[in-house]
Parts: structure tokens; C-alpha cells; sequence
């Protein structure tokens, strides 16, 4: 989808002026992934795209796909074992809810991401000093609690960026319309069902 192409390009883009600005305060690497434990809802663009991403890893590396597929379905059944019903509502509204679960993306074996170039906005924009504009809120600035240590509130703020993402709402009307799906779901959810 092109509008999706330029939504992570703008958003790509933001990030790599948040690393400039954050430098040394920034933690976020290959190896960390604490960001990639529990799971947390995710849109129906980024589901479509995470689709893709595997689809597209099954071309160049179908022992690596199968391997995210694998450890997608025994997420899926985890989760639904834990939260029977609607599983993906259920891990959304509770806040603890399969909070050990590592996301099936994640390479345990190098902590790596095996759809890094396919991921949700939420993996996109989380770590750096990010605010993300709503209509109908003003918008926190969001880091993860391992970035910044030790940064004074003056320094985190040079290091701000916001990332304007009212594009993704305006693509999610078009997926929808489209037939394309809507709603919130979990990349485990998403991945198993490309199987």
C-alpha cells in the first residue's frame, strides 16, 4: 500500500532524527527487547504490513519465516489458553494480561527483530523521547525507562521529536472500506493468521 510506504517513511524519518538528538542516552539496540515482552494491541495497517513482511521473508529466508510462524501459533495458543473468548480484547483491556509473552518477531536467539523492517508504529516510535500529536488530546512524551538514565527533563526535551502519524487514521478508514479489516488485534494474532 503506497500510503503506507510514505506513513513509515515520515515516521522512519522522525526516528532517525530522535537517535541523532539522543545519542548516548538512548538504549535501544539489537539485544534489547524489553520493549518485545507482553503483548500490546496493534492496528489493522500494522497487521496487513507484519502479513507482508513475513510473506516476504518467506521468499528469502523460508526457514527463518516458518520459525516467526511457529513461535506466532504457540503465542496464539498460550494466549487463548490464558484468555479464553475474545483473547485479543482481553489482553488489550487487562493491564497485566500475558505479560510474559515474547512477542513471536522477536529472534530469541540473537534479540533481534525478524520483521524489523515490517513493524508496528508502536515498535517504530518506542525508546526515544516521542510525542505522537492526537486531535483530541495533547500528546505525552513517551520513553522507555531505559533510555535517558540519568538525563535532567532540559536534556530529554532537546532530545524530543514529534512524529505525526494523523496519515495512519486516514489509511485505516481507506483498509477498512476496502475490505481489508479493522479494529485492533496482536502480532501473534496477525502472524498466525498468515499461516
Amino acid at each position: 500500500m503506497k500510503g503506507d510506504r510514505e506513513l513509515i517513511q515520515i515516521v522512519d524519518a522522525a526516528m532517525r532524527e530522535a537517535e541523532l538528538r539522543s545519542g548516548r542516552w538512548l538504549a535501544c539496540r539489537i539485544g534489547c527487547y524489553e520493549c518485545c515482552i507482553g503483548p500490546f494491541p496493534i492496528t489493522a495497517l500494522d497487521a496487513s504490513r507484519l502479513r507482508a513482511g513475513l510473506s516476504e521473508l518467506e521468499k528469502g529466508d523460508p526457514e527463518r519465516a516458518e520459525r516467526v510462524r511457529t513461535r506466532a501459533l504457540a503465542s496464539v495458543e498460550r494466549l487463548k489458553r490464558e484468555f479464553p473468548g475474545d483473547t485479543v480484547s482481553l489482553v488489550v483491556d487487562i493491564e497485566d494480561a500475558g505479560q510474559n509473552e515474547v512477542c513471536p518477531a522477536l529472534d530469541p536467539a540473537s534479540g533481534a527483530c525478524d520483521l524489523y523492517e515490517a513493524r508496528p508504529i508502536t515498535c517504530r516510535t518506542f525508546g526515544p523521547a516521542v510525542r505522537i500529536p492526537s486531535e483530541s488530546e495533547t500528546a505525552a512524551v513517551g520513553i522507555c525507562e531505559l533510555c535517558y538514565r540519568g538525563a535532567s527533563d532540559e536534556e530529554i526535551a532537546a532530545c524530543e521529536v514529534e512524529v505525526d502519524t494523523r496519515r495512519e487514521a486516514e489509511l485505516l478508514e481507506e483498509l477498512e472500506k476496502s475490505g481489508g479489516g479493522g479494529g485492533e488485534t496482536l502480532v501473534a494474532f496477525a502472524l498466525a493468521e498468515a499461516s
